[in-house]
């Protein structure tokens, strides 16, 4: 988040982590691939939960739909079997089938057993609509740009107008990539729960920032086209926090709490997705001899977790918008960015 307004803000009193993102989850990571030329300006980011081979070695992990208004792939058997086994990629809207594809190869390239003596891959993707900005028309993500995104995953990535986030819009303004961490303090141990944000929704008059009604009194400064609440937010949830799958969708329900906050009524067009893991385990693909046994908190401890995803949430929806620069796109279409409106309006 911008210094200069990240000094005035408190979201939250939960302690955060030492980057303040998603990556303060032990052994997640973050890359993207931004396309931005003329008219096309969009991209892809991945999120890896570990570094070795998902598949092999996959997460507790789970979905949770706050209102359908989206074209994910893969949530269907994250929700039924509660494991991921792929990276979690996010792009544009139209270019969710050739992430899939690249995921499914790359994939194939590290279990060669797959379509031969174990059953497939269920690749994660999610998306939003950057029409306004992208000429989505064109589709011009392509399988190498996912590889590409997949292979600069790292601790310190970038947020706002890269990867996925580089033709989004939030509150009318310039949205797109960004993240926030928590820290769990139980009487056993101390856990993380990070949150990445695709942000793509909502109208200025709703944005609130910690409480205040900032994007009212910005409409009575600035003639801005005001979208309507539209266009979705992808919401990845990281944690270490040992939990079933059954625990994790419950801290994912609490997601909408933080985004509520922000001011959205999550719009009829609007699709608000949650996709959950937890890396304190994992499971293998090949059936062990003996049963599988998983560490979980109890159901008393999990308020905590509920706590520390609404202020993540929260804080990363904001953050997407002080990180975000400036985009000219399709048509020549741009949204001013938050940072530069505060800057002449100093409503904080």
């Amino acid at each position: 988040m911008n210094q200069t307004f990240q000094d005035r803000l408190k979201i939250g009193g939960m302690l955060k982590g030492p980057r303040n993102k998603i990556t303060d989850v032990p052994g997640v990571s973050v890359g993207h691939a931004t396309l931005s030329k003329g008219e096309i300006q969009t991209g892809v980011t991945a999120i890896l939960p570990h570094q070795g081979n998902l598949f092999q070695n996959k997460v507790i992990a789970t979905s949770h739909v706050i209102n359908g208004f989206g074209k994910t792939t893969g949530t269907i058997q994250m929700a039924e079997l509660g494991t991921l086994e792929t990276p979690i990629v996010l792009t544009n809207t139209l270019s969710v089938g050739t992430a899939y594809d690249s995921l499914v190869s790359y994939t194939l390239e590290r279990n060669p057993e797959v379509g031969r003596t174990t059953g497939t891959v269920n690749p994660v993707i999610g998306e939003c609509n950057d029409m306004y900005l992208n000429d989505i028309r064109k589709q011009a993500v392509k399988k190498e740009h996912v590889r590409k995104a997949v292979a600069a995953a790292c601790k310190d990535f970038q947020e706002g107008s890269v990867g996925a986030g580089r033709g989004m819009i939030c509150y009318s303004l310039k949205g797109g990539i960004g993240s926030s961490s928590r820290i769990i303090q139980l009487e056993h141990d101390k856990y993380t729960l990070g949150v990445l944000t695709l942000t793509n929704f909502g109208k200025l008059s709703d944005l609130s920032i910690d409480g205040r009604p900032i994007g009212s009194k910005l409409k009575e400064f600035i003639e801005a086209e005001e979208e309507k609440d539209r266009g979705s937010v992808m919401i990845i949830v990281a944690t270490n926090l040992p939990v079933t799958d059954r625990q994790l969708k419950r801290i994912c329900k609490r997601a909408v709490t933080g985004l509520s906050r922000t001011g959205t009524i999550i719009g009829n067009g609007s699709g608000e997705i949650v996709l959950g893991f937890s890396t304190a385990a994992t499971i293998p693909h090949e059936k062990t001899s003996k049963p599988l046994t998983f560490p979980a908190i109890h159901e008393e401890d999990i308020d905590e977790a509920f706590r520390a995803i609404g202020e993540a949430t929260e804080e990363a929806v904001l953050t997407s918008l002080f990180q975000a620069t400036p985009v000219t796109g399709r048509e020549g279409h741009e949204r001013p960015t938050l940072t530069e409106l505060l800057k002449k309006y100093p409503l904080l």
